[in-house]
């Protein structure tokens, strides 16, 4: 057994010999998989959507840093108070946070060339599907790795910003790279995390479906990080 942090208190024992059934962990991660997909979708449409209309993101102005704020909300939202809302108010809150960001991605199919953006996605499909699924089964204790996995992080996020006012070539890469390993670590850690969800909730089917929504966050954040540190790499940017 392993110990895995709870959305309901204390610490619980991740016990890989629970009798748990098969179909109760099927059905959780089913719709966290199935929204996941959904809000990584809806991101997809509405970044092409505009990435065609530049001038709607052009009279967005200042009001793309609201959108910001709001996405930030949005994910606080979601996982802080996902005990108390509903179902369906967490799925719209998920949902809007999906199309917002769609907008900011708008400009990577104004930056990259569609093949390299369908080459990263199809790489970041592959290397999440292997990574969720190891941390999955895997009886290892990925927990040991988690203080150290939310301190590189820290660090990552302030290595972008200071490479922001650097502009440093090399520093970039590195930065991507770090990237990389740190969101598949974090793939693998999140999908652990999530069974102990679907345990916990094996009697609440309530809780169960909006746990879901906030474990498709979950994903959703690593799957698309993953994917913009991989593009990245890539780097094949139109001229």
């Amino acid at each position: 057994m392993s110990r895995m942090p709870s959305p309901f208190g204390q610490p619980q024992e991740l016990n890989y010999q629970s009798n748990v059934g098969t179909s109760t962990m099927g059905t959780f991660f089913n719709a966290v998989y199935a929204w996941m997909a959904a809000g990584l979708a809806l991101t997809a449409v509405v970044a092409w959507f505009l990435s065609q209309r530049p001038e709607i993101l052009m009279s967005m102005g200042a009001g793309i840093w609201i959108l910001f704020i709001l996405q930030i909300g949005l994910v606080l939202a979601i996982g802080g108070a996902i005990n108390r809302i509903s179902t369906g108010v967490a799925t719209a809150l998920f949902m809007l946070y999906a199309a917002i960001n769609g907008a900011f991605f708008a400009g990577i199919f104004l930056v990259y060339a569609h093949s390299t953006i369908a080459s990263a996605f199809l790489i970041t499909a592959g290397t999440f599907g292997v990574v969720s699924l190891y941390g999955f089964v895997t009886k290892a204790d990925l927990t040991r790795f988690g203080t150290f996995l939310m301190m590189a992080l820290i660090g990552l996020v302030i290595a972008i910003v200071v490479n922001m006012f650097m502009h440093s070539g090399p520093m970039d890469l590195v930065i991507s790279c770090v990237g990389v390993l740190l969101f598949v670590g974090l793939t693998a850690y999140d999908t652990q995390k999530l069974k102990i969800y679907a345990m916990q909730t094996e009697n609440n089917p309530a809780m169960a479906a909006r746990l879901s929504i906030s474990g498709a966050l979950m994903l959703y954040l690593d799957f698309i990080n993953l994917f913009l540190f991989i593009l990245r790499l890539m780097g094949n940017k139109r001229r």
